[in-house]
């Protein structure tokens, strides 16, 4: 397997990408391709339509604005190639394509075909070109059309895709040679080149010696088949979502043409009112408090440097009582969370840098021999516990550790780390795999599982399945790092099944289409409709309950798209959940007699309603949720929420700017442990997604 050293990507100079289900929708022809295109597109970087569309159909959606103009066309499968600055074929390309080709011998093969088959419309029809309806066709019946064909000394091209395509070309022709050819005469050379499609018609252009390509989330299975040892990029959304995706990944767009991709808010009245709140407040005043908190969260993260990595709070500042003693570890997922928010400063603070380095370090030299991750490593003796409240195990420790990893690496580019822990990883991701045990593509967590360690959710929970999708993405990330796009296609895919489940199992709707025979939590879903993802399911019952964190990471890893984020964000926002200060865990609280109430939540009076897990507040959450509005294209309200977050970090117990862990829900006072390592760090790396730093 060939490792690649180097993550900083050729430069690009052709684009060569299909249309249909690629650059848009081929039913609705949406896609915020053009208006993403258009805005940010490179100077010396050419784009051309590699499609199995006519010309003419071609020109008509860039007449409608649905397509950007293009450089070139390819059209008809590798047929035509049309210089779009010029407005003609290109004639000498078609003269390579008379040889051999003869139209009326190729529908006499075709007639002779012992399998149902039928023309396309004329509109798909051309001299260099003949194409069919042939549904479900096997390999083996797709090899004896082209065996037809060489016993009638033809050389052409069968092409099949999308399980009912097939197109018969002439033998030069296909989007390759097309492809080629154009190349050629622009003497540009193919290691320059990135293609992307979504079907089997597209796998000749991945063919290209030393092209790149992108796969976009909704390609059938032959495209993945056919690129699996190919250096291509498997994205997370679909369509023209996806190639801005993939375009961003290879150096083509920068990274603000994501926020691009957004809904539009000017027409909403809530939001704007909101807008209209924040215009009469103070705007000097609440950057000042902004940049005091930033630089105070620098030094409160350093209180926490350990020999081991990140401890969860400063241990000099914090008395410890019992089991207290558990906050002076290396906690895996407050470690985890840390190290991700530190990465913006690790390229210029050395101290930082090894520490977040060295707690993935202490994290891996403790992996069990089944490839669970510790729950925690005790710093005084370097000791593991993989068990918490009760002895039971957290499963999301393993999950935030492998996320860590991949956002360490993708900022220091550290490929000889990661090859020196990717075994170990993928145990983490077996183990994890293995809560999967009814191969729903759902982890099952048991109750009290996860960071909510006092709180009783279980079962198929939110915010573990969130955290699940995307370590899924972050490990095939790191296969693609190191050259393995097979294995790395495979767990990027399968991570598209577990967004699909997610979304059909925590978003409820009246419109779901259920089975004849359906569970009792089956029938109560389809109830309702819901704003958010809801918090948990069983097979027997569900809770409707927001859990904000949940929500906010799944805006954030891209399990939701912007729609469903917007009316996520006006729910949570009318309801409070940013009041007094972002945010509360979750909403509504559970209370004595709710049926979600547990006799535990009362344990040193921890989980009372608006307490700790209960409702509580908590200031890692709020850098997450800074991050969430932003990403939404609301800057402004985005900075608002990281002034009110400043100023709950500077509330304090004992003295200013403590980064408490928690407060309570209503009155907004500070309490938990002074200096968390989790509450410093994410403040700081909310502050530099607003780039107010």
């Amino acid at each position: 397997m060939k490792i690649a050293e180097d993550l900083n990507q050729t430069d690009i100079s052709l684009l060569s990408f299909d249309i249909d289900n690629t650059l848009i929708d081929f039913h609705t022809f949406k896609s915020n391709f053009r208006k993403i295109w258009e805005k940010y597109k490179p100077e010396d970087v050419l784009l051309t339509y590699n499609t199995g569309r006519l010309i003419d159909d071609v020109l008509n959606l860039i007449a409608k604005g649905i397509l950007p103009k293009p450089d070139y066309i390819i059209s008809g499968v590798g047929t035509h190639i049309y210089n779009y600055k010029e407005k003609k074929v290109v004639k000498e390309f078609n003269d390579v394509l008379d040889d051999g080709w003869d139209l009326k011998s190729v529908e006499n093969v075709i007639q002779n075909i012992d399998h149902p088959i039928s023309e396309q419309p004329t509109k798909f029809q051309h001299a260099y070109k003949r194409s069919y309806f042939f549904h479900d066709a096997t390999p083996e019946l797709i090899a004896s059309v082209e065996q037809d064909f060489a016993d009638a000394n033809m050389h052409v091209n069968v092409v099949y895709s999308g399980d009912k395509f097939l197109d018969i070309l002439p033998k030069f022709a296909n989007k390759a040679n097309a492809l080629q050819w154009l190349l050629k005469q622009l003497k540009i050379k193919s290691n320059a080149v990135l293609v992307a499609g979504d079907s089997g018609n597209d796998s000749a252009m991945f063919d290209v010696k030393d092209v790149k390509g992108i796969v976009v989330a909704n390609a059938h299975e032959e495209l993945y088949q056919y690129t699996k040892h190919r250096q291509v990029y498997h994205t997370e959304n679909e369509k023209g979502d996806g190639i801005i995706e993939g375009l961003i990944y290879y150096g083509v767009l920068p990274e603000d043409a994501k926020v691009d991709t957004n809904v539009d808010h000017t027409e909403d009245f809530f939001i704007q009112q909101e807008l209209s709140h924040i215009a009469t407040e103070d705007e000097d005043e609440k950057i000042a408090l902004i940049k005091e908190g930033y630089k105070k969260a620098i030094e409160a993260l350093k209180k926490n440097i350990t020999p081991l990595g990140f401890s969860a709070c400063s241990i000099e500042d914090n008395v410890a009582h019992g089991t207290d003693e558990n906050y002076y570890s290396v906690w895996a997922r407050d470690g985890a969370i840390t190290v991700i928010g530190a990465l913006p400063l690790i390229k210029k603070d050395k101290e930082i840098h090894k520490c977040a380095r060295q707690t993935l370090v202490t994290l891996f030299e403790h992996i069990s021999r089944n490839g669970q991750i510790p729950s925690n490593v005790r710093i005084k003796d370097n000791v593991p516990d993989y068990s918490g409240v009760g002895g039971i195990c957290s499963i999301d420790s393993g999950i935030w550790t492998v996320i860590a990893f991949y956002e360490y690496v993708s900022v220091t580019k550290d490929i000889k780390f990661l090859r020196e822990y990717i075994s170990d990883i993928k145990e983490t991701m077996r183990w994890l795999g293995a809560h999967d045990s009814n191969n729903d593509a759902l982890l099952e967590i048991p109750e009290a599982g996860d960071w909510t360690d006092l709180f009783g959710r279980s079962y198929n929970i939110l915010y573990d399945e969130i955290l699940w999708y995307r370590s899924n993405v972050c490990f095939g990330r790191m296969l693609e790092m190191l050259g393995d796009h097979e294995q790395a296609g495979e767990y990027i895919r399968w991570s598209q099944v577990i967004k699909k489940e997610i979304l059909q199992n925590f978003w409820p709707s009246t419109q779901q289409q259920l089975f004849q025979s359906v569970s009792f939590a089956e029938k109560q879903f389809t109830l309702g409709d819901t704003s958010y993802l809801i918090a948990q399911t069983t097979p027997f019952d569900f809770s409707w309950r927001c859990d904000t964190l949940g929500n906010i990471l799944a805006f954030l890893h891209g399990t939701i798209d912007s729609e469903k984020a917007h009316q996520t964000f006006k729910f949570m926002l009318g309801v409070g959940v940013n009041d007094p200060f972002p945010v509360a865990n979750v909403y509504p609280v559970v209370s004595p007699g709710d049926p979600d109430w547990r006799p535990y939540y009362t344990v040193n009076l921890l989980n009372l309603p608006n307490h700790y897990h209960n409702g509580g507040i908590w200031p890692f959450v709020g850098g997450f949720w800074v991050k969430f509005v932003n990403k939404l294209g609301l800057k402004d309200i985005a900075k608002a929420e990281l002034y009110k977050l400043a100023l709950i970090n500077k509330e304090g117990i004992n003295e200013e700017w403590e980064f408490n862990e928690w407060a309570h829900g209503t009155t907004g006072k500070p309490m938990g442990k002074a200096y968390q390592a989790w509450s410093a760090a994410q403040y700081i790396s909310a502050c530099h997604d607003l780039k107010i730093i």
